[in-house]
């Protein structure tokens, strides 16, 4: 089965991470896997886009414009930025909590998450928008947005290998300490779609 899919979202969500984990679990299944980051300005809240591709070889690790299976938004906005790497019929996982921008912040200009919200469910048919920073706190650490929205991700069953392989390896990668924690976060991403 191969699965090319797009992370984005801003600097400090845990998008390479959630990349690099995705790219470990397919490598461990014994698939090919090819990844590219765009990073930018990522200490500072700005673009950060990751792809992944599984399960084949394909000419290079960039997902063409209208190819990408899955769109894993880390944030509303970045996740209606990158929809033109989304292929007919693909699918939206975003997280409805915005990151409001500085400029915004400073009434320099506006952002309107419901107007963007709005926009993500006229253009795709198959969206699901979940506020991943709440689930991320009630697991008990906000910074767990990232596993958040790779178990939502593992509950749709789109990739090349099992949700409970992701997660093991997830907890494989992460120190003793922080392993409940995740694994709460997993649990409530997969089960917020309500799709099992």
């Amino acid at each position: 089965m191969n699965c090319d899919i797009v992370i984005t979202g801003v600097g400090g969500q845990g998008n390479v991470l959630a990349s690099r984990l995705l790219a470990r679990a397919a490598m461990e299944a014994g698939l090919a896997v090819f990844t590219s980051e765009m990073i930018g300005m990522a200490q500072r809240e700005g673009v950060v886009m990751s792809q992944v591709r599984m399960g084949r070889q394909p000419a290079g690790p960039l997902i063409p414009d209208g190819s990408a299976d899955v769109l894993l938004g880390f944030e509303p906005s970045e996740a209606a930025r990158a929809l033109c790497k989304l292929k007919p019929g693909g699918v939206v996982i975003t997280s409805s909590a915005p990151v409001v921008p500085v400029t915004a912040a400073l009434g320099l200009c506006r952002y309107d998450a419901g107007a963007v919200l709005a926009y993500l469910r006229s253009a795709v048919p198959s969206l699901y928008a979940f506020d991943a920073p709440a689930l991320a706190q009630r697991a008990g650490n906000a910074k767990t947005l990232n596993t958040v929205m790779l178990g939502a991700l593992a509950s749709l069953k789109l990739l090349p290998f099992s949700g409970e392989h992701l997660l093991r390896v997830l907890l494989d990668s992460l120190p003793e300490s922080l392993r409940e924690t995740n694994r709460r976060a997993f649990r409530l991403g997969y089960e917020i779609l309500g799709v099992n």
